[in-house]
């Protein structure tokens, strides 16, 4: 097998590991997203200084899974330009 096809085949793995990843991260996301909207709304009716710490520490993990998601959609769409350029150059 040529070099280049060895290199499709390998950016083809990379980007549908960052898929799976990506779906693994928004999942999470939406779990947190769900723990924060419990948490704001405890701080909210409670005034309690712990309930307000703990819906700034969920909204802080909402802001990260949302941050690595970004990241990993960055990484795939370049991979994902690296894989056309080289199939371009393939045909």
């Amino acid at each position: 097998m040529r070099r280049l096809e060895k290199k499709l085949f390998t950016l083809n793995d990379e980007i549908a590991a960052l898929r799976r990843d990506e779906h693994l991260a928004a999942e999470e996301l939406i779990f947190h997203r769900h723990l924060h909207d419990d948490a704001f709304r405890d701080a909210v009716t409670s005034d309690h200084p712990l309930d307000r710490a703990e819906a700034r520490e969920t909204g802080a993990d909402v802001a990260r899974f949302e941050r690595h998601l970004e990241e990993l959609a960055q990484q795939r769409h370049k991979l994902e330009t690296e894989r056309d350029r080289l199939l371009a150059k393939l045909g």
